[in-house]
């Protein structure tokens, strides 16, 4: 029973892992839209929402289904425990690739703004959080885990600043002010992203340390 345990242990880690290549493609094609003015990949990358939808209920399937037949204990059970909240967090990533499609649908209507968001850093930034995250669980690797962490708060500040850049504009930019809002949910999103992108890494920290590193200072 033990080998079979750690086989499917396996082919779920695999599973998840090809969620995570998913949606961090997702979430770089959904600000490729963007950036490039793409109506159609934002499109495509809506209608692709099942996809990561349909993986999710597979792997938090497979998780119960573990759980009722092996009971597992120690860090198997920590790992399917991990897995579930890791899976939820992915999920929620395509969801918000999907939110920051939708929005540059609204925005692609106007012409491009010349107001100096700091959008194009933060989607960076966030993207290399998302990737890290993920290569932190692949290799199981907590240095990186905490890399993440730390770099949560840069992206907190470049959101806030955007969102005083927006404020300020919409007073003297009427006429731009969907397109200004649009853009400011595009950065709350990918605010969200990388909150996502932190729990992740508090997950692998959790997977080898044993502690939950929430609410530490790190």
């Amino acid at each position: 029973m033990s080998k079979r345990l750690q086989r499917q242990i396996a082919q779920l880690n695999e599973k998840l892992l090809g969620l995570g290549i998913l949606v961090e493609n997702r979430v770089s094609q959904a600000i490729n839209s963007l950036k490039e003015r793409d109506i159609n990949l934002a499109r495509t990358i809506i209608d692709a929402d099942v996809d990561v939808d349909t993986t999710e209920v597979e792997i938090e399937e497979e998780c119960l289904k573990l759980l009722a037949l092996y009971q597992p204990l120690a860090d198997n059970l920590r790992f399917i425990i991990a897995t579930i909240k890791i899976n939820n967090d992915l999920e929620r990533v395509g969801d918000e690739a999907v939110n920051i499609a939708r929005r540059a649908l609204v925005i692609l209507k106007y012409p491009p703004t010349n107001f100096p968001l700091n959008l194009w850093h933060m989607a960076e930034s966030v993207c290399k959080m998302l990737r890290l995250s993920i290569d932190s669980l692949v290799m199981q690797d907590i240095d990186l885990a905490y890399k993440v962490c730390v770099m949560d708060n840069e992206v907190d500040t470049l959101h806030a600043e955007n969102y005083e850049t927006v404020k300020s504009a919409l007073n003297s930019c009427q006429h731009e002010a969907e397109a200004l809002m649009n853009l400011l949910f595009v950065s709350r999103h990918l605010e969200r992203i990388a909150d996502h992108a932190t729990n992740i890494s508090e997950e692998v920290i959790y997977l080898r340390e044993g502690e939950i590193p929430r609410h530490k200072d790190i």
